[in-house]
């Protein structure tokens, strides 16, 4: 992996483990469907002018940035990845509002776990040190989700994980789709398809009011321009050529990085039961990215 593409995922895992922290805040205000629906819309609208001044970039160098075809395969990408961020974000969104932001964070990384083995089913290869990584996560999420009182799965646990299978599918849509497309514009395209979804979810299972979507205006600003507009549009050039399973392992990051915005921002703490959880889980990925640090400096990539 080059160590461009690994930078580019590891700010986005940054900026997306600090969203956990708006994503909680905003549910004082508003419900997940308004949420998800406006701030979708928000990270779509952003990425426009981006989108334009590129384009003229592109023009002035002379570069053939409209190669026949890709008009169709850049809709349909920008419709699958949409389609999958909507259910998958909307599942986070609602959990959110039954555990903390830390768990939020590790329980969403279980892709770390899912997108390896939906990997094998489509022939790709999983390295010793990735499969190693999955056991010590497993225990990681282990200790994280069965921590209640009854060590039993709980209700914003299960939806958490349903929202990480999710996640896991829009990962293999992106390895898919990036390599053929211009990656801001179908990140454009599938926030504005969620965003799209999420308000149709609102209108029939809410009841929005302009007024708290303006109290509620900076934890949604942030999840729109950060988490959408500048995080999943990274995430998607960021993967572009990188092994999926690898990819989700330094994006899983944002775990721990929730887990501190949480403690730093919101005050939450985790029992003694859940860091070692957390632990087992950051192990699991420093060891995952060994055998990429090793190879890239014997090939003397950069």
């Amino acid at each position: 992996m080059k160590l461009k593409n690994a930078l580019i995922l590891l700010l986005t895992a940054t900026i997306w483990g600090v969203a956990f922290v708006a994503q909680s805040v905003g549910m004082d205000y508003v419900s997940p469907f308004t949420f998800n629906g406006v701030r979708s819309i928000i990270g779509g609208l952003v990425l426009i002018p981006v989108i334009l001044v590129l384009d003229r970039k592109k023009k002035a160098e002379g570069k053939d940035y409209k190669a026949p075809g890709d008009r169709k395969t850049l809709i349909l990408g920008g419709i699958c990845c949409g389609v999958a961020l909507c259910v998958a974000s909307n599942f986070q969104q609602f959990g959110v509002m039954y555990t903390s932001v830390g768990k939020v964070g590790f329980i969403t990384a279980c892709y770390i776990i899912i997108v390896p083995i939906l990997s094998l089913f489509l022939g790709k290869k999983c390295s010793p040190a990735i499969a190693g990584a999955v056991v010590l996560a497993v225990a990681g999420l282990y200790l994280l989700c069965m921590s209640g009182s009854d060590h039993g799965l709980q209700k914003g646990d299960f939806l958490i994980m349903i929202c990480s299978f999710i996640f896991s599918i829009h990962i293999m849509i992106i390895d898919y789709f990036s390599p053929a497309v211009d990656g801001v514009k179908m990140s454009c395209i599938q926030f504005l398809v969620s965003g799209a979804i999420s308000l149709v979810g609102m209108l029939i299972f809410e009841e929005p009011h302009i007024t708290q979507i303006l109290i509620a205006w900076k934890p949604i600003l942030y999840a729109g321009v950060m988490s959408c507009g500048v995080g999943y549009t990274l995430q998607i050039v960021g993967q572009k050529g990188v092994n999926p399973a690898s990819a989700s392992l330094i994006l899983s990051l944002e775990s721990s990085i929730s887990v501190l915005a949480g403690w730093l921002i919101l005050g939450q703490k985790l029992t003694g039961r859940e860091i070692l959880g957390c632990v087992l889980m950051f192990s699991a990925i420093v060891l995952a990215q060994v055998p990429d640090v090793i190879l890239s400096r014997k090939t003397g990539e950069r």
